[in-house]
């Protein structure tokens, strides 16, 4: 998909420094990866202490 994007200058150059990438798109999808990695590990880590586990789903898995 090509998309017009207005980024200030400095930023790109850091973030492709930091991400070691050779064009301005490898560093656009680097950071986007990134960033919906980062979320799906908070989404993850905000379910801590909410789930509730079971011993008995050697039971379950037989029933039929």
């Amino acid at each position: 998909m090509k998309t017009t994007l207005d980024i200030p200058e400095e930023l790109m150059k850091e973030a492709m420094a930091v991400s070691r990438s050779r064009t301005k798109t490898e560093t656009v999808i680097t950071g986007l990866r990134e960033l919906i990695r980062r979320k799906k590990i908070e989404r993850v880590l905000s379910s801590a202490g909410k789930l509730e586990f079971s011993d008995e789903w050697e039971k379950g898995r037989h029933v039929r």
